[in-house]
């Protein structure tokens, strides 16, 4: 008996350290075959053409198919999930944003999905500065008197938001609660519906990210009074940050790379590297630029998981603040 129980142990042993080997081969030689992409917006967004972007430089470099899954719904959690129940081999991989990592988590009573658990976040691609813009028959041109015009003129105005807990809700609200302003929310399904009313002037004003604000600014169809991020933007340089008016103001969205959670430390590494040399290229700053995005320092995977973590802490109090839900 103790000869067979010591025969069976020495060839579970064998077993596992054969299976460790092979999953360490398959890592070594990543990828062999085509990879997954899942974009977790419409074709057309910005977050698709980014990762179209990425797809199409990680093709090149990692000489494989790399095969864009467009799958919004859920608050972009309908495409975490599907991410998060594949294997963990690297062939199936996502484009988060802070809505899929921070925002649609905690706004669902069911979101379905813990992405701190259940995703491997691998690299940052880029950060979205929001702009406040306005309707240029509101009489404003810059933060002090906005505030100002607001105060004077509790509840006349309205803003517009492309629905309750996104960020372009979040961000107002939590400079009224700032200030102690009053200011109307009109939520829309979605930021084309909300552009009409705004660029009419049916609705005064509204955060905006880049690819929305800047050619209607530069069109003198809106003018903006302040930007979200604390420091100064690359995209238009001369529009100052709130927190220059309102101190400590200071939020974005972002934009990342991830997978399903446990995948090898080998691939996470070889994925992470193709993103940096990616970052590192005139191109890739010319893509942010064309996406209206903010550049970002590149973050290791375990700097990027800690980063993943302290926003979701961050974005927790402002979501309570906001009164914001997704059900």
């Amino acid at each position: 008996m103790k000869f067979s129980i010591l025969r069976v142990a020495g060839l579970l042993l064998l077993w596992l350290s054969a299976t460790v080997g092979f999953a360490q081969d398959a890592a070594r030689a990543y990828p062999t075959h085509p990879i997954k992409l899942v974009v977790p917006f419409p074709a057309g967004s910005l977050v698709d053409a980014l990762g179209r972007s990425i797809g199409e430089n990680l093709q090149a470099s990692l000489k494989q198919p790399v095969v864009i899954d467009n799958r919004a719904g859920a608050s972009t959690l309908l495409g975490a999930k599907l991410v998060a129940t594949a294997a963990p081999d690297g062939y199936t991989l996502l484009i988060p944003t802070v809505t899929t990592m921070s925002l649609a988590p905690q706004l669902s009573s069911k979101p379905g999905i813990d992405p701190l658990k259940e995703l491997t976040p691998i690299a940052r691609l880029g950060a979205t500065n929001f702009f406040l813009s306005v309707h240029p028959s509101f009489p404003a041109r810059n933060m002090k008197e906005w505030i100002a015009e607001i105060r004077k003129n509790p509840g006349k105005y309205s803003y517009a938001s492309s629905g309750s807990g996104s960020p372009h809700h979040i961000f107002m609200e939590l400079l009224k609660k700032q200030l102690g302003l009053d200011i109307v929310h009109v939520p829309y399904k979605g930021s084309s519906s909300s552009m009409v009313d705004l660029l009419s002037g049916k609705v005064q004003m509204a955060f905006l990210d880049g690819t929305l604000a800047i050619p209607n600014i530069q069109a003198g169809k809106l003018f903006t009074v302040g930007t979200s991020m604390a420091k100064h933007t690359v995209l238009l340089p001369s529009v100052p940050p709130i927190a220059e008016t309102v101190p400590g103001y200071d939020w974005s969205g972002w934009i990342g790379f991830a997978g399903p959670a446990n995948i090898p430390a080998p691939i996470v590494a070889t994925l992470a590297d193709e993103i940096r040399r990616m970052q590192a290229t005139p191109a890739y700053a010319d893509l942010l630029n064309r996406a209206a995005m903010e550049p970002t320092d590149p973050l290791p995977p375990a700097e990027m998981a800690d980063f993943v973590r302290k926003e979701h802490q961050r974005w927790a109090p402002a979501i309570k603040a906001s009164g914001a839900t997704a059900d």
